[in-house]
């Protein structure tokens, strides 16, 4: 894993900066994949939204034939309870840490960053927001699934507790079923998580409800 930091596609606001919205791509794909997005989430000029999109390391796949692509972990199975590696997923979480210091150093408070991910980014963005030491402004957590989830209560940081969590998921998802991200927003709910849960008839994928669904928390929690 490089020390460098995360390389990463930036859409800043109109107006100075105010608030970051740090938004994880799926397998495969990079910070480019969701950067079109952010016009159509038509959020008011005034609350100065930055938006960062980094990019994952490169890795090879287990269950890709090792192929070299973007990934946040190894898939080594497709079984539920291993499907996130471990070791990979602290390695990413840490990388992506590092970005919310960089916000926090150029003056965004850590109380206007929200973390964001889908699949993949989603697993990452869920395990360290639940883990970070300074209490964000929330997270948010579409068509994935949680890492580990025996070792949330001992693992969790208190600052984190009561963070709005955002979780979307599609009911026809064939890469990441709606059981999967439905058992990580059972588990958050029993650690007394304030988490809210969203479906919408749809794949492994984004949809324009969930898009202006997002674009009223955002404005909520930014506002």
């Amino acid at each position: 894993m490089s020390e460098q930091g995360l390389p990463y596609v930036e859409v800043n606001p109109k107006s100075k900066a105010k608030a970051t919205v740090i938004w994880l791509h799926g397998l495969g794909d990079s910070g480019n994949g969701f950067a079109p997005i952010v016009p159509d989430l038509k959020l008011p000029d005034e609350l100065g939204i930055r938006f960062v999109f980094p990019h994952a390391p490169t890795r090879p796949v287990t269950i890709n034939n090792d192929m070299l692509m973007r990934a946040w972990y190894d898939i080594t199975s497709l079984d539920f309870n291993n499907r996130a590696d471990s070791q990979g997923v602290k390695e990413s979480s840490a990388l992506v840490a590092n970005l919310i210091e960089k916000e926090i150093a150029q003056g965004i408070p850590a109380n206007k960053i929200v973390l964001a991910g889908f699949s993949q980014g989603g697993v990452i963005a869920l395990n360290l927001g639940t883990r970070y030491d300074k209490s964000l402004a929330g997270i948010m957590f579409m068509s994935s699934y949680m890492s580990e989830p025996e070792k949330l209560s001992a693992e969790a940081h208190p600052a984190n507790k009561n963070t709005p969590i955002f979780m979307a998921h599609g009911t026809h998802d064939d890469v990441v079923p709606i059981f999967m991200g439905n058992a990580a927003f059972k588990v958050l709910e029993s650690n007394g998580y304030q988490a809210s849960w969203h479906e919408y008839a749809m794949q492994h994928n984004v949809c324009m409800q969930q898009l202006n669904d997002i674009s009223n928390w955002l404005q909520q929690k930014l506002g």
